[in-house]
């Protein structure tokens, strides 16, 4: 009688050929097979070293300024509890990750791969970017690696996104328009594929989001993993308990993945949100967890766009980030497993959320964000007034103010009926934490905060 192999948490995905349940797996063609079993195989001798997770470590602390915060949202929580009786109205927090180096999350894989890439000797980098946040901190990362770095990005976005443009070319980056088909993110990404299918032995792409072949998606998630854990650890120093509830932009999907990942096996609501775009018509959104269906994309098996034929569909969304027409295979994963929630919200809706959190807070979202923003505003008013909600802040929005400004017809009206108003003050548990948590697989405590 044989032994039934235990099952795994869903914290213990992805399987040794980088399943999550039937979502992951590798689809490439054989030239990149060598260098996918090569980053495989030296990720997972890292993985478990203390020494490159103390050396990444220290990066994070000194170079890109973690921890970020976890923020008291009292404004923002004043303007969802308008009009509300006074039993509902959750309390808002923003796990600040716009405030690391290069304003937004990105940075976190871009420094761990660039890190692993110097440890596999290789000298050059690619990447590809959409909001133009990844391609930023790629090129910050091998400037401060001393790596050779080539970023494709679409035409369209190259318009859209002119200042990360001029910061990638400033680091010393080469940045390489693509026009071909939508000439947005999926076409930046095709180009970059073909690309290192070329260069393999000398350089390594560092995909920016939970996506493409096996060991990427696990990657990616780990290095953005020190988000969830943080905010777990200062949850329970600002709250005296886990959140009610966590909120977070999807596109690709890391910023999601990586603050999601310390709490899948906890009873908290996970919530991912979508660019719902312009309408559910096909070529009118980028949601493929909500409106799509699953299909192979850049080399993994996750939910994706497609048309009648099978073939990948136009997507479209005002922000850059998330004009994806796939989604990490993790998510598909947590979709079809029950225990995240996917929703989308509009254009329009992203583009108030904007103007709201600026307006309540002093905080200029990405648009990315916005899109989490606007969703939470919602859930909010359906949820008490006790009950917290974190809102992953992924990044700041400077990259967006002219499209913004642009798609609301070159003006931007003043805030109105502003009423002057004491913060509230919260008790605090113990002292903000200081320092990096560790990860897990390290021999560190996961959840212990270094001085």
């Amino acid at each position: 009688m044989t032994e039934e192999t235990p099952a795994l948490k869903l914290s213990e995905y992805p399987t040794p050929d980088g399943r999550f349940g039937q979502f992951g797996g590798a689809y490439v063609p054989e030239t990149l097979v060598a260098a996918l079993e090569q980053l495989a195989d030296t990720y997972r001798r890292v993985r478990e070293s203390d020494q490159f997770w103390s050396e990444l470590g220290e990066l994070f602390r000194t170079y890109v300024g973690r921890p970020t915060p976890l923020y008291d949202a009292d404004g923002l929580t004043r303007h969802a509890r308008r009009n509300l009786d006074g039993k509902l109205g959750a309390h808002f927090w923003l796990k600040r990750e716009d405030l690391a180096h290069t304003g937004a999350h990105k940075i976190n894989n871009a420094l761990g791969q660039a890190l692993l890439a110097t440890k596999m000797g290789k000298s050059r980098i690619i990447a590809e970017t959409g909001a133009g946040q990844h391609g930023v901190a790629t090129a910050t990362a091998c400037a401060q690696m001393g790596l050779e770095c080539d970023v494709y990005m679409g035409a369209e976005d190259v318009r859209r996104q002119r200042l990360n443009v001029v910061r990638m070319q400033m680091l010393g980056a080469r940045v390489i328009p693509v026009d071909s088909g939508s000439r947005t993110l999926k076409d930046a990404t095709n180009e970059a594929m073909r690309d290192w299918m070329g260069s393999v032995e000398h350089t390594h792409y560092i995909i920016g989001s939970v996506v493409g072949p096996h060991p990427f998606p696990a990657i990616v998630r780990d290095f953005q993993s020190v988000i969830g854990r943080e905010t777990k650890a200062q949850s329970l120093r600002n709250m005296g308990s886990l959140p009610d509830a966590v909120v977070a932009c999807v596109g690709g999907g890391s910023n999601a993945a990586g603050i999601f990942h310390a709490f899948i096996d906890d009873k908290v609501r996970l919530v991912g949100v979508e660019a719902g775009g312009r309408s559910n018509a096909i070529g009118e959104h980028a949601a493929p967890l909500s409106l799509g269906s699953p299909g192979v994309l850049h080399g993994s098996l996750s939910y994706v766009m497609q048309d009648e034929n099978g073939q990948t569909a136009d997507v479209h969304s005002c922000s850059a980030g998330l004009d994806y027409p796939g989604v990490g295979p993790e998510h598909s994963f947590w979709k079809d497993a029950g225990r995240v929630e996917y929703a989308s919200v509009t254009d329009a809706e992203a583009i108030d959320a904007f103007l709201v959190l600026a307006r309540t807070e002093g905080i200029i979202p990405a648009l990315e964000t916005s899109h989490a923003i606007a969703h939470a505003l919602k859930l909010a008013r359906e949820l008490p007034r006790e009950a917290n909600i974190v809102i992953n802040l992924s990044g700041r929005g400077d990259k967006d103010v002219e499209e913004v400004l642009r798609l609301l017809g070159g003006e931007v009206k003043p805030a109105e009926g502003r009423v002057r108003h004491q913060r509230q003050k919260r008790e605090r548990k113990k002292d903000e934490p200081r320092g990096y948590v560790p990860p897990s697989g390290s021999s560190e405590e996961e959840d212990r905060v270094t001085e």
